[in-house]
């Protein structure tokens, strides 16, 4: 069967009617070019046909600009700082400075020396006039002394003797070659107590063990005070008091 016909007087309806066949693209606007920027001008050279040995100087730098007549409008410069508060006239009531920091002591400067008595730098120990630390050697002359003794007095009157003497900080060794025990914390000649507790507790607990007894000779001769552990224990140092300045006045 064939379509009927469309009745007259009616276009025919098609959509590809109303876009044009071939559609021509914009045209971008066209914009004057800039000529280009001819380089600066090149100096001629002078007469002969080269340039000065390194160039032609640098043009100066052109100055700051200074601002506008009269300066800008509103603009006041930063007053000058003012001067520290000195203060009320007098000082404030009540008000005493820091003192500066007293030196510490160990830290490069003496201590505090009594009259009668003077700093020893080497030990840094203040001993009496007169005194100085014992020796190495006097001390170790002393420990076989008092085993000359011991046997000489049948131990009963070396211990009876030691009893006496503690009192003025001696053992029966130490008052025959003149020392004495020196406690620096006091600056005192050792008591009885202190004598006791270095010479009974101290020796007992060196001779119960020997790695002690060598420990403490090894302390003896490296120490600048030369200070053995029955030292420390009576809190001791051993003088040399040849004139007798520490005796007991009686």
């Amino acid at each position: 069967m064939t379509a009927p016909p469309e009745p007259p007087g009616e276009p025919t309806h098609d959509p590809r009617a109303q876009q044009p066949a071939d559609p021509t693209p914009p045209v971008p606007p066209q914009y004057p070019q800039q000529p280009p920027t001819p380089p600066p001008a090149v100096p001629p050279p002078p007469p002969g046909g080269s340039y000065p040995p390194g160039g032609y100087p640098a043009p100066p730098p052109s100055p700051p600009y200074p601002g506008p007549p009269g300066g800008y409008p509103g603009y006041q410069p930063a007053p000058p700082p003012s001067p520290p508060y000195p203060g009320p006239p007098g000082g404030y009531p009540g008000y005493q400075p820091t003192p500066p920091p007293s030196p510490l002591y160990g830290y490069g400067q003496p201590p505090e020396v009594p009259a009668g008595m003077y700093y020893d730098p080497s030990t840094e120990l203040v001993l009496p006039n007169g005194t100085q630390l014992a020796s190495h050697a006097r001390r170790i002359g002393a420990w076989f002394l008092s085993i000359v003794l011991f046997i000489a007095t049948l131990v009963i009157g070396y211990i009876i003797w030691g009893l006496i003497v503690w009192s003025r900080g001696q053992t029966p060794t130490y008052q025959v070659l003149g020392m004495r025990c020196w406690r620096p914390e006091t600056k005192r000649v050792a008591t009885w107590g202190w004598m006791a507790l270095r010479e009974v507790v101290g020796r007992l607990i060196e001779g119960a063990f020997g790695i002690v007894a060598v420990a403490s000779f090894i302390m003896f001769l490296v120490l600048k005070q030369r200070r053995t552990i029955h030292d420390y224990i009576g809190g001791t140092v051993v003088v040399r008091d040849p004139n007798g300045v520490l005796a007991p006045q009686t």
